[in-house]
């Protein structure tokens, strides 16, 4: 089997590396490197290692109430493992169930959700993402700035 290794050099010296085996999709940091963006909800994401990357969620549900219109928030922060172009996130201080599966594809970003995350009511990681940065994002956590 022939393997072909790709790394991509960050700016703070830490490398991803992805490896292909015969049929296996991967991505390099510069791929899932940045911020990302749907209409409700936001993904800053920077490659910490080979196999780890430090993300952070926010999220929103808007909705109309009798008082007016109205907004439910939602956060998470902490390291995913990837592995060919599909990283697991579980925020730091979700519930135990709670797994964010993001796949890197056609430079898109593809989120589904299971379990319960912690987020505000109707608060969802899940959808289809958009990089609209690729530089390092500032983190609310401090880390990686």
């Amino acid at each position: 089997m022939i393997r072909i290794v790709l790394a991509a050099i960050l700016c703070c010296g830490a490398v991803l590396v992805a490896s292909r085996a015969s049929g296996e999709t991967v991505v390099t940091a510069a791929q899932v490197n940045g911020t990302w963006k749907t209409k409700g909800g936001e993904f800053k994401i920077w490659a910490l290692s080979q196999k780890m990357l430090q993300v952070e969620f926010s999220g929103t549900y808007e909705y109309k109430s009798p008082e007016g219109p109205n907004v439910n928030t939602g956060e998470g922060r902490g390291v995913a493992s990837i592995e060919g172009d599909t990283a697991i996130f579980k925020p730091d201080a979700a519930e135990d169930e709670c797994r964010i599966t993001m796949k890197f594809a056609n430079g898109k970003l593809v989120v589904t959700q299971t379990g319960t995350c912690g987020f505000g009511n109707r608060v969802t990681a899940e959808g289809t993402y958009k990089k609209i940065s690729s530089r390092k994002p500032k983190f609310e956590s401090g880390e990686g700035d």
